[in-house]
């Protein structure tokens, strides 16, 4: 049996990542391993290994690796700490192939670790771009140390190949969180509210809103901004969820803690869960801040995304998705157009452009059958244009 070792650190990936843990999980010539990091850890992102446990998975290793700190060097530092405690990881559960997905720094952490350990890795949702954040160069430079790539769509493919991988390695699989939609069974409407202690209203939104990392110092003053914007909605309940780990993230959760606090058409919560968080973007009208799921799973809702700054900026968007600069009056303007009538009767036709259900089994499927043994050496695959000396 094929060791194969996936590596979650966020409720986010956990997210994407769980029906491919569970159908390497149940593939008969698959054993799983799974070690948990980053956020999963931290009580101050809810501890949600719990939830991965309570999903019915064994967590193998655990990698502490998040400092106290949100600076970059406290960052800096603990992708230091992430590097030791994935060698040590490793070393003791011997996998045949690691899975990746995405490019946050604690993934990056478990892709170098892999690297020098010679375990070839396969990594999900390469050749993305988000231009305003580090995860940019930190997703590429993943796709570099991988060995199988696993793209949402066909211009995310043509991009892994452009950073010289092998055609034969990059599949077109589709978006992870629109095959999840197709799994996850959703809490009806009072469900929800029993459970969250919050009454949606005649309009409601989902938010939330990341440090945009490479505009450092911007955070606190782009956060002020959307809160002005928001008090001048008129029978409007929110629901915010906190941010990542990342830096500058600190100032962010002290500011939506303030504001929560004296507004009881508001809530905050540190971690939704998939199901909750899914199950709140059916009910709501719009995804509102910066988060990825406001441009991959919210179209498939046929919901509107109001998408703040560039911290998303390059990638594939729908047309539900009205992207607006972080500054009071743009943010204003773009929610007034969210609801205006003929934005909302456009929502029913919006087709997601990260495909249809099926990337999980996909993926599986391809891990059976593609040979491990003999992938840790590649070729660069250099384009018919730099063969030609055209570039």
């Amino acid at each position: 049996m094929k060791k194969i070792c996936v590596v979650t650190g966020t409720r986010a990936d956990y997210g994407l990542l769980r029906f491919v843990m569970e159908g390497i999980r149940n593939a008969s010539d698959f054993q799983l391993q799974i070690i948990v990091t980053g956020m999963h850890l931290s009580p101050d992102f809810g501890m949600t290994a719990g939830e991965i446990e309570i999903d019915g998975f064994y967590i193998d290793q655990r990698v502490e690796m998040l400092m106290s700190s949100d600076t970059p060097v406290g960052v800096s530092k603990s992708m230091g700490l992430g590097m030791i405690g994935f060698a040590d990881a490793y070393a003791h559960l011997k996998p045949d192939m690691v899975v990746l997905l995405g490019d946050r720094f604690e993934i990056f952490a478990a892709a170098s670790a892999a690297l020098v350990a010679h375990i070839p890795i396969a990594h999900l949702h390469g050749g993305e771009t988000t231009e305003g954040a580090f995860d940019e160069a930190i997703r590429h430079s993943i796709t570099k140390m991988s060995h199988l790539h696993f793209v949402a769509a066909d211009v995310y493919r043509k991009r892994v190949i452009q950073l010289g991988e092998d055609p034969q390695r990059v599949f077109t699989v589709g978006g992870l969180g629109v095959d999840s939609l197709s799994k996850v069974k959703l809490l009806e409407r009072g469900t929800i509210e029993s459970e969250l202690g919050f009454k949606f209203g005649r309009r409601n939104l989902l938010l939330t809103f990341h440090p945009v990392t490479l505009e450092p110092g911007s955070a606190g003053k782009q956060m002020q901004e959307l809160l002005l914007a928001l008090d001048n909605l008129k029978d409007t309940h929110v629901i915010f969820t906190m941010p990542n780990a990342d830096p500058d993230s600190r100032v962010l959760f002290e500011m939506v803690a303030a504001y929560v606090r004296d507004r009881s058409h508001t809530r905050v919560y540190t971690s939704l869960g998939q199901l909750r968080y899914l199950s709140v973007l059916a009910q709501v009208d719009a995804v509102v801040g910066n988060s990825s799921s406001g441009l991959t799973e919210a179209p498939s809702f046929k919901k509107g995304t109001v998408n703040i700054g560039d911290r998303q900026r390059g990638r594939l968007r729908a047309a539900s998705v009205i992207d607006c600069e972080p500054t009071y009056a743009s943010i204003s303007q773009a929610l007034e157009h969210l609801y205006s009538t003929s934005f909302q009767a456009s929502l029913p036709s919006i087709v997601s452009p990260y495909g249809t259900a099926g990337a999980s089994d996909k993926i599986v499927q391809t891990l059976r059958t593609y040979p491990i043994s003999g992938t840790l050496k590649k070729v660069f695959h250099d384009l018919p244009e730099v063969l030609l000396g055209k570039v």
